[in-house]
């Protein structure tokens, strides 16, 4: 039962173990651990002797990250793990490799552009792995564990989606407002899109710090109601910004401690950059619109930024974090400092503080049921609306939790109307029914 430190890692900012799962491991049988880390601003994986509690050697490096510990192979002292950077195109795209302990030996084992997946045969002997882009659909092949191919299983045909209309999203990339960075993102346009006319604009914002707003940078045949909300006549845009994760160190703690930036001058210098490219993008009539912390990444973006973003919809964001999880404002805000002349870095960042701000048109939801986000956050941006005399709208949905379950299609029948006529400029109809049918592949509620 003696309990004792082997080792300690401090990190000025704030401590990353592993992007999707815990990257150590405790190897009983050697005495070793299998430690992840950003010492040297990449998330690599070092071998320590558990007994000593020092460093046996640094088993990965270089200028990109590993997200994933898969499996450890200790009689053969081999590591798999998921890695992000190593691919020219989109440092998003993940590969699969091997490594000895030693750090000798890297080897990629799944060759082939975009994002990959892999799961081990009963056997693990064999893998197959998938492997696809937003645009590009899936290749599921059967590798050894050398990476060898035995044989291809699958390539999918969306000559149906196609068919039926689908059109697949547009990768891009463009430079953070700083100018330092590339930084990627999809777009969405209207499958009959004229060139020649202008569209509004979307940005469907999730600022993380954990996650972003793609999310998977593999194929999907659908992402929430982006390209739905294209084909009323918008450009809807997606921008991972600086701040978000699978990068350097440096570029995840980009704006730390002040979670308050939320990518906001990325997505503004992206989109102004995607205007000059593509003449469609009307820079005069943006939107935008997140959930949860994309909820506070709007409220932010409309109360910080009036003159940019004309329209928002934010729903169930954590508008102040003082009243959200202490492990989330702690990490990427820090403790609660008072300065000198009373105010607090807590109060700064708070959206409002600054609702008075407001200039455009908001609505803001919450499910009152909710046990993610304290509703009591969109109580006090509409306590300081109400008190600057702002106009806003607001949605409440009285037995809902954080993700609206079976309000979920008024909510997005509301946010379609919402952006139809006050960044379009165009009468929805009137208390349009979005039906819902079951999902034949897993149960879920299709609306349309």
């Amino acid at each position: 039962g003696e309990v004792r430190d082997v080792f300690q890692e401090v990190v000025p900012t704030q401590y990353e173990s592993g992007w999707g799962s815990i990257n150590w491991r405790y190897l009983p049988k050697t005495k070793e651990i299998i430690w992840f880390s950003e010492r040297d601003d990449w998330g690599h994986l070092y071998l320590y002797d558990a007994t000593t509690g020092k460093v046996k050697n640094q088993i990965t490096k270089g200028n990109w990250v590993v997200t994933r510990l898969v499996k450890v192979d200790e009689k053969n002292r081999l590591l798999y793990f998921m890695a992000c950077g190593t691919q020219p195109e989109n440092p998003y795209f993940s590969q699969f490799y091997k490594i000895g302990f030693d750090g000798k030996n890297l080897t990629l084992l799944s060759p082939g552009a975009g994002t990959h997946s892999v799961s081990f045969s009963p056997s693990e002997n064999y893998f197959i792995d998938t492997y696809s882009k937003p645009d590009v659909p899936p290749v599921t092949v059967l590798r050894d564990m050398n990476g060898k191919q035995i044989t291809e299983l699958e390539k999918t045909d969306v000559a149906r989606l196609k068919a039926a209309g689908w059109k697949a999203p547009m990768p891009f990339s463009v430079k953070s407002a700083d100018g330092k960075d590339d930084i990627y993102g999809i777009m969405f346009t209207p499958s009959n899109l004229d060139a020649s006319r202008k569209y509004p604009v979307i940005d469907y914002i999730y600022p993380g710090p954990q996650g972003g707003s793609v999310g998977s940078w593999g194929f999907s045949a659908a992402r929430g109601d982006n390209q739905a909300l294209a084909e009323l006549g918008f450009v809807v845009v997606l921008i991972e910004g600086t701040g978000n994760p699978d990068r350097s160190k440096s570029f995840h703690d980009r704006y730390w401690p002040d979670m308050s930036t939320n990518t906001l001058p990325d997505q503004i210098a992206g989109i102004r950059q995607l205007s000059k490219r593509y003449s469609y993008i009307d820079t005069n009539k943006v939107g935008i619109w997140g959930h949860s912390g994309g909820g506070f990444a709007t409220a932010a973006a409309m109360f910080r930024y009036p003159d940019f973003f004309k329209v928002g919809i934010s729903e169930s964001g954590n508008h102040d974090n003082r009243n959200y999880e202490d492990d989330w404002g702690e990490r990427y805000i820090g403790l609660l400092t008072k300065n000198p002349d009373g105010t607090d870095n807590y109060t700064a960042q708070a959206n409002q503080t600054y609702a008075k701000n407001l200039k455009g048109k908001l609505m803001l939801a919450h499910g009152m049921m909710d046990n993610n986000v304290p509703p009591y956050n969109t109580m006090l941006v509409v306590d300081a609306l109400a008190k600057a005399n702002k106009d806003y709208d607001l949605v409440i949905f009285p037995n809902a939790g954080h993700g609206y379950g079976t309000d979920s299609p008024y909510m997005m029948r509301r946010r379609w109307d919402y952006f139809v006529k006050n960044l379009l400029g165009k009468e929805p109809p009137p208390n349009y029914q979005l039906q819902t049918k079951t999902d034949p592949r897993n149960g879920g509620q299709l609306a349309f």
